[in-house]
């Protein structure tokens, strides 16, 4: 099975794939898709989904995941964060890939044992358990880390199983 994991930002979105044989795990690819702070929003958004299509047609995954939704303060903020997140749930929709979603703490919890890890920690048990040899950028290091989660949370109980968004 492989994942396609998707961390959303305000400039940088992560994307990576990460393939499952058995209880193998290995990064199949893994990008970050920046944005220039000068274009428009319109064209940031149309770079996002360009960026998470290639990448869904260089590797084709069989699903997508993308970190839940969180509180921000800043109420413009948040309506970005939400737009970019559309952005790339309409690209895997449009390709027929079905979308989950988990909480950055469970993230953190299938990923280190620990739901209040350190962004870096995450990190580190992600190269551990891919095998990289250096470290993912910050966007990649969280998009594998959410499909790493996914990889954990398969479970043949039913009710255990996360809910496709």
């Amino acid at each position: 099975m492989r994942v396609l994991g998707i961390d959303t930002s305000l400039r940088s979105t992560g994307a990576g794939v990460v393939q499952a044989d058995g209880n193998k795990l290995t990064a199949v690819d893994y990008i970050t898709i920046k944005t220039k702070p000068a274009k428009l929003h319109t064209e940031c958004l149309k770079n996002l989904s360009e960026g998470i299509a290639d990448l869904i047609e260089k590797t084709n995954p069989d699903v997508a995941v993308v970190e839940g939704v969180f509180f921000a303060k800043n109420v413009k903020t948040t309506m970005i964060l939400g737009e970019a997140r559309g952005a790339v749930i309409s690209v895997c929709a449009i390709r027929g890939i079905p979308v989950f979603e988990y909480a950055p703490r469970k993230i953190k919890q299938a990923v280190t044992g620990s739901g209040a890890a350190s962004k870096l920690q995450v990190r580190k048990m992600v190269m551990t358990m891919l095998g990289l040899a250096e470290e993912p950028l910050e966007d990649e290091g969280d998009a594998l880390a959410i499909a790493i989660c996914h990889l954990h949370n398969r479970s043949g109980i039913a009710a255990l199983a996360p809910k496709e968004i």
